[in-house]
This record gives C-alpha cells, structure tokens and sequence, in this order.
C-alpha cells in the first residue's frame, strides 16, 4: 500500500510545512477514495464488522451516556439564573433540549469516538505495521483497507447516530432532573414548555451530521495509523495525531455543516414541521 513521504515533516520552515501537508492531505484523499471503493466494491470479512461495532459501540456507550448526563446538567445550571430573573425559569427545558439535539449531542459523542476509538485505532494499526503484520496481510492475499479500515469504518458510520441518541436522551434527563429536583421547577410546566422545542428537522440533521463525524474519525485514525513512524515514539504520535486532527477537523465540518442544514431547512420549509413530541 502506497504512502507518502513524511521525512520532511522533521525539517523546519514554511516551504516544508505547506509541502507535508498538501501531501499528506493528498495521501489522505487516495486513501479515503480507496476505502469507499472497497465498502461497495466487497462486503467485510466474516467476524470482522461485529468485532468492531462491538468495540466502537458497546465500549463507548458508557462514557458517551455520562458525558451526556453531565453535560445536560451543567447546562440546568447554567441556564436557571438566567431564566429565573426574567421569570421563565419553567422554559430553560428548550434551551436544554435544542442544544443537546442540534449541536452538543452530536459535537460530543464526535469528541469522546476520537479521544476514545479513533486514538485506539491509530495505536492499533500503527502498532501492526511497524511489526510488519501489514505487510503480511497483503503477502497472504489479504487487502489492508479491506481487512483493517472498511470494518472499523462501517463501524462508526452506523453506530455513531445510535450513540449520540444516547447522549441526547441523557442529557435531556440530566437537565429536567437538575431543573425539576435541585431548582423545584414545576414538572408539568417544564416539560409542557420543553416539549416542543425540538422539531423534526432538528432531530433529522442532528442524526445526518454524526455520520459525517464518524466517516472522518474512523478515516484520518486509520489513516495515521497505517502511516506511522516506526518504534513506540510513532505509536503514540500516530494516536495523538489522529485524535487532534480528527477534533479539529469535526469542529470545522460541524460549522458548515450547521450553516447547510440551516439554509437548506428555511429553504426547503422543513425547519416549520410539526414539533417533534415522542408519545410517552
């Protein structure tokens, strides 16, 4: 498998550096194009797909749901003074409920995929190669991207919105209970208000925009991964380098991915469906 050239990461000046990362972002490219290709092209070996969901899904579940319970109860928090001084406190619900489904849920459960999986598979995979199992791989007949990227990227890919569904319910309890028990918001009135907060728009690009989260953490981890210096020193900065550029690379999709999903509702009248209110 083809990679590029990183030995002038290591020299300085700007020439250099502007040099490395057109190549290595053309590198990254090929490599993104080859593995789509691959997830229609083949489907993934036997074991592989459930191997990985398991650990990109069940493994996560856990943090991602404290996170979102944490978080939602920081928002109650914060939110409560300031509703309280103009008399609506019983409304903080809506900011609790529409910032968890728009932005916070997914932005967070894309942040702790890369801190936790994304890391753990650039260490993987960066560990298999300079041990040469990659190598190996490919001299039994076995392609890498097939064998080793497509299955942990279908995995994100389809387990992410399931996650961040998690977190968005979690954070929803944690702030009603924060409002309702610490705050002695009457529940009727805060559920009432909060309830249609969200509409369905707002639940369809919130579920859209994890998926484009996971396509580049699995895609910029393993490709870090498979592109690693060689010793532990390589190990640690592939897993290092694929969680920063996996973060900064969700906050910048995440903007432009707000700003179309925000034109493309007021443009198509989709923003104004009815509110989305789950029967209980």
């Amino acid at each position: 498998m083809a990679t590029v050239d990183l030995t002038l990461e290591e020299r300085p000046g700007l020439r250099n550096r502007l040099y490395n990362f057109v190549a290595i972002l053309g590198d990254w490219s090929s490599f993104s194009g080859r593995t789509l290709g691959w997830c229609f092209w083949r489907r993934p070996d036997r074991g592989t797909l459930a191997q990985s969901i398991y650990f990109v899904g069940v493994k996560t579940a856990p943090v991602v749901i404290v996170t979102g319970l944490f978080i939602g109860m920081v928002l109650a928090i914060q939110a409560y003074e300031s509703f309280r001084m103009f008399g609506m406190a019983t409304r903080q619900g809506e900011l609790i409920n529409a910032s968890m489904v728009r932005e916070l849920g997914p932005v967070l459960v894309a942040t702790m995929l890369a801190g936790r999986v994304g890391s753990a598979m650039a260490a993987e995979l960066a560990t298999m190669r300079i041990t040469e199992q990659v190598d190996a791989l490919a001299c039994l007949g076995a392609n890498p991207l097939h064998h080793l990227v497509v299955p942990r990227f279908l995995a994100c890919v389809t387990i992410i919105p399931l996650l961040t569904i998690l977190a968005n319910l979690a954070g929803v309890l944690g702030g009603a209970y924060i409002s309702i028990n610490v705050f002695s918001i009457d529940p009727h009135h805060y559920w009432s208000h909060s309830r249609g907060s969200v509409n369905n728009w707002d639940v369809i690009s919130g579920l859209i925009k994890p998926i484009f989260f996971g396509a580049v953490i699995a895609l910029v981890s393993c490709h870090r991964g498979l592109t690693s210096r060689p010793g532990a020193q390589g190990v640690g900065r592939a897993a290092t380098e694929a969680f920063v550029a996996s973060f900064v690379v969700i906050l910048v999709l995440d903007f432009f991915l707000s700003l179309f999903f925000t034109q493309l509702g007021g443009l198509l009248g989709w923003g104004k469906l009815p509110r989305f209110t789950p029967s209980l």
